[in-house]
């Protein structure tokens, strides 16, 4: 058997989760299947690359040489792909988190006529992959610290800040919390609360946000796994729960927290892939949506007019018309 670049992949996804049974639901085969193509590609070797632990599967002596070796192929195979690609698809393909409204959509074709525009709604973390293979041609994404890559071997990444966002608490309408004008920290602690599940981008802000409540223990009713989930939560349960503005829906009422956490939304594309003058169009098609999106919320809008300077990258929007 001579070894194909899709033993490569498969190696490369058993080394880079650590586990069988994991890579096999990453390549959505059966474990089985994976192990004995495993066996397959490593008696072409001539040796094991890997050894199974407690903890998962580690690389042995010859793994530690070939593995490198076998992940260096696929992400060259990768940029053949994607150059080959690039020139050849008339595609523009845009990736977004948490939810994609059509208008966002109606937005970027607006600014490539020329192009089609395709969207995609997936985590943060999946639309960084996606932007390193080539599969997005950019995406929008709320963490810009998973922005770097996992090793210097990945592509480079080019990135622009397009708002600066800060974190709210929502609470049901007619809630007595949602006359106040702005909240401490503090006063939180004795809501009933919805949170975010662990592996979601959002729990490390509103984790760090809880630190800041008295060391009685808050009351969870429930994570979530999204900011329309944790609305729902907010609207039929009477809880209240963390959010970006636009995250919230209009059924429930938000109310500004006092040194409040905040996020990044950054726009990501592989450096050279995107031509300057696109990527200044869509820097500013997307700036703009976040504006006339943020219209929609009175309370955030009249926020963001009287806050100015939290909001430097968008400043000549928040004039008057």
């Amino acid at each position: 058997m001579n070894i194909e670049l899709r033993h490569a992949r498969i190696v490369t996804v058993i080394d880079r989760v650590g586990s069988i049974s994991k890579a096999a639901a990453e390549l959505s085969v059966p474990q089985s299947s994976l192990t004995a193509q495993l066996k397959r590609i490593e008696k072409a070797v001539g040796a094991r690359l890997f050894v199974r632990s407690s903890a998962g599967v580690v690389r042995t002596s010859v793994g530690e040489r070939l593995v490198p070796m076998l992940t260096e192929l696929v992400q060259r195979a990768d940029l053949v792909i994607v150059e080959a690609a690039a020139h050849a698809s008339t595609v523009f393909r845009f990736g977004n988190s948490e939810w994609t409204p059509p208008s966002l959509h109606s937005a970027l074709q607006s600014s490539l006529p020329a192009t089609e525009v395709q969207t995609e709604t997936l985590s943060p973390a999946a639309a960084l992959d996606a932007v390193r293979r080539g599969w997005l041609s950019a995406a929008l994404v709320p963490c810009p610290s998973l922005v770097e890559p996992d090793d210097a071997a990945g592509p480079a990444l080019d990135t622009a800040v397009i708002v600066r966002e800060p974190v709210w608490l929502a609470v049901p309408r007619g809630h007595p919390l949602s006359r106040e004008p702005a909240l401490e920290p503090p006063d939180l602690a004795a809501l009933p609360w919805v949170r975010y599940a662990r592996d979601h981008w959002f729990h490390p802000i509103e984790k760090q946000l809880f630190t800041r409540f008295p060391r009685a223990e808050a009351e969870v009713l429930h994570y979530v796994d999204g900011h329309h989930e944790a609305m729902t939560w907010v609207r039929d349960a009477h809880a209240a729960a963390l959010t970006t503005p636009t995250g919230a829906t209009s059924d429930v009422s938000l109310v500004p927290i006092t040194g409040t956490e905040s996020t990044e939304m950054v726009m990501v594309w592989r450096s050279g892939s995107v031509a300057r003058a696109t990527v200044a169009r869509l820097v500013e098609t997307v700036r703009r949506y976040y504006c006339a999106y943020a219209r929609t919320i009175p309370r955030y809008w009249a926020w963001m007019r009287e806050h100015p300077s939290e909001f430097p990258e968008l400043f000549r929007y928040l004039e008057p018309a």
